[in-house]
Formats: C-alpha cells, structure tokens, sequence
C-alpha cells in the first residue's frame, strides 16, 4: 500500500493555474459579450452619433459669443 509520489511545487503550478484559468472563465461569462451583441451595440452607437450630430449649432454660432 503506497501512495503516488507527486511532484509539489509542479501540483501546486498546477492548482494556480486551475484556479486562474475558473476565474478567467467566470469573468468571460460575467462580462463577455457575444459578437451579435456587439455589433448591435456599435450599431446602435453609431446611430445616436448620427443624430446627436445633426442637431449640433454650427461652430461659427457656438464660438463666437457676441451679437454682431
């Protein structure tokens, strides 16, 4: 009855390697976005973008502030 000789130092690499590679996998299903969401948020972006700068003054009419 004998137990298995392991290694330590290379089966503690391999716990933290374990452990970074749970928590990397938690955060990409904490944060992570899909590609489809993604574009649709670009998207989306894109088009305020758009109309926030069609109804932006002129920069002659913001910078120039006195009445001439």
């Amino acid at each position: 009855m004998s137990a298995e000789i392991i290694n330590l130092r290379m089966a503690r690499k391999d716990r933290k390697r374990q452990d970074k590679d749970k928590a990397a996998e938690d955060n990409r299903r904490k944060y992570g976005r899909s590609k489809a969401e993604r574009d649709a948020a670009r998207k989306r972006r894109e088009s305020l973008e758009t109309h926030v700068d069609g109804h932006l003054l002129n920069k002659s009419e913001t910078t120039n502030g006195s009445d001439s």
